[in-house]
């Protein structure tokens, strides 16, 4: 399940539930005859059905949906509005499920800032028009759910936020795996198309690793990895990105360079890796492919294997050498 339809299911549920337990509270409000909390009831029933058809519309765009944002601050304000007015306490026990709702649907800080205003409001009125006992327990109610309902978003959110961290990071070497390749490649080029910038791309090849796989195993050949991984992202500029592929072979994006400035990055990756002393094997060299976009590369494809075929011809004309493809535009 993506995360925008988690989202939308859960946002969909909470205002679902919330606007049936204030239908309940209409509903025992109307055959008391308890008219002011019904009207009440009433308003805060619209805007949490709102919330769900809004939801439901904004299905695909839950991530960044800025209507909650204003439905539940009706909701805060209608409810502050009414401790200030009908002075009944029953009010004070309805902010409760709104302290809940507040952190479930929109980000955890504004989630958060909306609750502690109306947690303010509320205890401007406890403890104006309660006994202190009772203030105390209703205030105390009040943040330890809030605390509650924060403290588990936040642990969702930081999951979350792990878990894609995992799912785009290589474990060996740190750097982007190459399932987040493809996806970043494409979305460079289509802003490369938009803004008329150069996009240049680096396909990088370690020379003899079948050599260094067989004379110091699997684990000497991802000591090395990771220890070029931490020298290239040295090397790299601010804003390009390195991705780790098999077999010691790594790809570099590099947004805003035109092929001059290709030329001069290949030479000191070149340089850097061939003059350091490395743990495992001393001294290692490299073979890069190196291609620029030009106006007929729309696709990712297109450049991820014309620096493949780059990095070939180069690994084919003795190693620790570079090699430049040059695109056919049209």
């Amino acid at each position: 399940m993506t995360e925008t339809r988690l989202r939308t299911y859960t946002h969909f549920t909470a205002y679902i539930l919330a606007a049936l337990f204030i239908i309940s509270l209409a509903a025992q409000n109307l055959r008391y005859g308890f008219y002011e909390l019904f009207y009440l009831a009433s308003t805060l029933v619209v805007l949490t059905a709102g919330g769900a058809i809004y939801t439901l519309l904004c299905r695909r765009h839950q991530l960044r949906a800025p209507g909650h944002l204003v439905i539940l601050s009706l909701l805060n304000i209608a409810l502050m509005a009414a401790l200030v007015t009908l002075e009944r306490t029953d009010v004070s026990y309805w902010c409760l499920p709104a302290l809940v709702l507040n952190v479930l649907v929109l980000p955890l800080r504004q989630g958060v800032a909306l609750s502690l205003a109306l947690c303010a409001a509320l205890a401007l009125y406890v403890f104006t028009q309660l006994a202190l006992p009772d203030a105390l327990l209703i205030m105390a109610s009040a943040l330890i759910l809030l605390s509650t309902a924060a403290f588990y978003i936040w642990h969702y959110n930081h999951m979350a936020q792990s878990a894609e961290d995992l799912a785009i990071t290589d474990p060996v070497t740190g750097a982007h795996n190459a399932r987040f390749l493809d996806e970043t490649l494409q979305k460079e080029i289509s802003r490369a198309i938009v803004t008329g910038h150069c996009l240049s791309v680096i396909k990088l090849g370690l020379d003899y690793m079948d050599e260094v796989r067989n004379l110091h195993g699997e684990d000497g050949q991802q000591a090395l990895t990771r220890e070029v991984t931490q020298q290239l992202f040295e090397v790299i500029r601010a804003g390009d990105t390195l991705y780790a592929l098999d077999n010691g072979e790594f790809f570099l994006i590099l947004p805003f360079t035109p092929e001059e400035g290709l030329r001069v990055i290949a030479e000191r990756i070149r340089r850097t890796l061939g003059e350091h002393r490395w743990p495992v094997v001393g001294r290692l060299t490299v073979s890069l492919g190196c291609t620029t976009r030009v106006s007929s590369d729309t696709r990712y494809d297109a450049l991820r294997d014309r620096a493949h075929e780059a990095l070939q011809e180069a690994m084919k004309r003795g190693h620790d050498s570079i090699w430049f493809s040059h695109g056919a535009a049209r």
